[in-house]
């Protein structure tokens, strides 16, 4: 399944009245309801004889290419734009698509109330048609945005509607989307038993439909619920899987952000070792995209994992190469943390003499 199908894109809250400048993807575990170029064929209008209908279909699939390529801006004027042609002609029925999909992009540009007011427009026209397709989107925006703006039972209602639509159209991609956002939802209000059921089924789904991109993302909410419920073992072993898909796909960001849950994990249990290796994973993940700030975090978890073995001479190699980083991109904080610990490393060595040369200028709160 194509990516765009799915897609986790959201979150930084953008008034609606805002000119579309300001839209801008942020990334998130939220799977949204998108429509591939196959499923496309059956939502979005086919090519029309009147002008009006004929630029509008066209401004709609363009917009919908755009969204999915991250261009909300464009995206926006598109399916604007195809809006008022749609209104001018009045079909309502292409009318609820273009705002389903505007509810998608809002959403992906965190403004969580333009996409319930998109959405909840969509469904208004859509009450006597039988369209279950764009309801399901729809339903599915509504749910995702209301989470975000922690209204949780709102959220359980809507995506529950979604789920139950899914079911009907025996549309297990969407089934996998609907269940993982319901987990999503549960974990946040704190009921994480619950959250962890509705993303089992989503992974089970999921899994039958080989889809490593939706696994991955699966894999990883899976592992936040059982690493929220301090359960480091369980929350190791899906982080594991994660990696090994989030590698495949070339998602290196992603492959970052779970390995420092595996370093935090494996260091929690006592396991010194696997906490280096994770974390000297995530270190070089973070050199080749060349992420400072990860780079810093990395070394400075490694440092920890390294003196709890009291292996000080490894640790100090971190430490110096943690310095150097701390000093180019103008931490002082870091800085004078680490040469605090540089001090104290080789004092534990009994090497006073080298210990003075890193005494810091002032004194760190570490």
């Amino acid at each position: 399944m194509p990516k765009g199908e799915w897609n986790n894109k959201s979150k930084n809250t953008v008034p609606l009245q805002l000119p579309i400048t300001y839209l801008k993807p942020v990334k998130r575990n939220t799977i949204t309801h998108e429509f591939d170029s196959g499923s496309q064929a059956e939502i979005l209008p086919p090519q029309e004889s009147d002008d009006h209908s004929s630029e509008a279909s066209k401004l709609l699939r363009q917009g919908t290419q755009q969204q999915q390529a991250g261009e909300l801006i464009a995206a926006m004027k598109s399916l604007q734009q195809s809006l008022g042609l749609f209104q001018a002609v009045g079909d309502l029925q292409k009318q609820a698509q273009v705002l389903s999909f505007l509810g998608l992009v809002t959403y992906s540009a965190g403004d969580y109330k333009g996409a319930i007011s998109y959405s909840q427009q969509c469904l208004s026209l859509l009450k006597n048609t039988s369209d279950l397709a764009v309801q399901m989107q729809a339903l599915s925006h509504l749910g995702n945005a209301y989470r975000h703006l922690n209204d949780h039972k709102k959220a359980i209602e809507f995506l529950e509607k979604c789920l139950k639509i899914t079911q009907q159209l025996q549309d297990k991609r969407s089934q996998v989307a609907a269940l993982n956002n319901l987990g999503l939802v549960y974990k946040a209000w704190g009921n994480f038993m619950q959250a962890i059921e509705y993303q089992q089924q989503s992974l089970e789904i999921v899994r039958e439909l080989k889809d490593n991109w939706g696994e991955e993302q699966v894999l990883k909410n899976l592992g936040n619920a059982w690493y929220a419920l301090d359960n480091y073992p369980k929350a190791i072993a899906y982080y594991e899987k994660c990696v090994v898909i989030a590698r495949s796909l070339k998602h290196v960001r992603s492959a970052s952000q779970v390995l420092k849950n595996l370093g935090h994990a494996c260091y929690t249990l006592g396991d010194y070792a696997k906490a280096i290796q994770y974390n000297e994973e995530r270190l070089q993940l973070a050199k080749e995209i060349q992420d400072q700030r990860s780079e810093e975090q990395s070394l400075g978890s490694l440092v920890i994992a390294c003196e709890a073995l009291g292996d000080y001479k490894k640790a100090i190699i971190y430490y110096e190469e943690r310095l150097i980083l701390a000093r180019n991109i103008k931490d002082r904080r870091s800085e004078e943390q680490t040469l605090a610990r540089l001090k104290a490393a080789y004092e534990a060595l009994g090497d006073y003499a080298k210990a003075m040369q890193y005494q810091p200028k002032t004194s760190p709160n570490i």
